[in-house]
């Protein structure tokens, strides 16, 4: 695990995504709140907040960070069927939110395709990425597509 000891904690920020590819009669029922097992965006979003406070359990060597903020979006494409995961963690930390950002939006799609497997298995999860970060010595990353 790497020193971050003689940091200055600053103001640390990540922006992740995850897409879901669902066939669009099922994230059509995701939105009407019509899936046998309960309401996807709910559990989704506890999932994604839950795992972003977990992922020093689950990446080795990552730090425990004492996170400020955690939020999971939704942005629904019905005609595509495509349903983008948006994260968005905060902390005052000596080390960035960038896995927490990416764990979150991952557990969340997981989540997603949990919830949802019962009337699809051809789900598929991809495209997740950072899409945003500052704070710290190297500054602002931003996705050139996004934000």
């Amino acid at each position: 695990m790497v020193d971050i000891s003689a940091k200055a904690p600053t103001l640390r920020r990540a922006v992740a995504s995850a897409q879901v590819q669902l066939q669009p009669q099922i994230l059509q029922a995701i939105l009407d709140q019509k899936v046998a097992k309960g309401d996807v965006f709910s559990v989704a979003r506890i999932a994604g907040i839950a795992a972003a406070k977990m992922t020093p359990t689950l990446i080795p060597l990552s730090h425990p960070l004492a996170i400020h903020k955690v939020c999971i979006d939704f942005d629904p494409d019905p005609d595509s069927g495509i349903l983008t995961i948006i994260s968005d963690v905060t902390a005052l930390e000596r080390s960035g939110m960038e896995m927490e950002a990416m764990v979150a939006a991952s557990l969340a799609a997981l989540t997603v395709y949990d919830m949802c497997k019962g009337s699809d298995k051809s789900i598929l999860i991809s495209e997740t990425k950072l899409l945003y970060k500052e704070g710290g010595k190297s500054g602002v990353f931003k996705r050139d597509e996004t934000l």
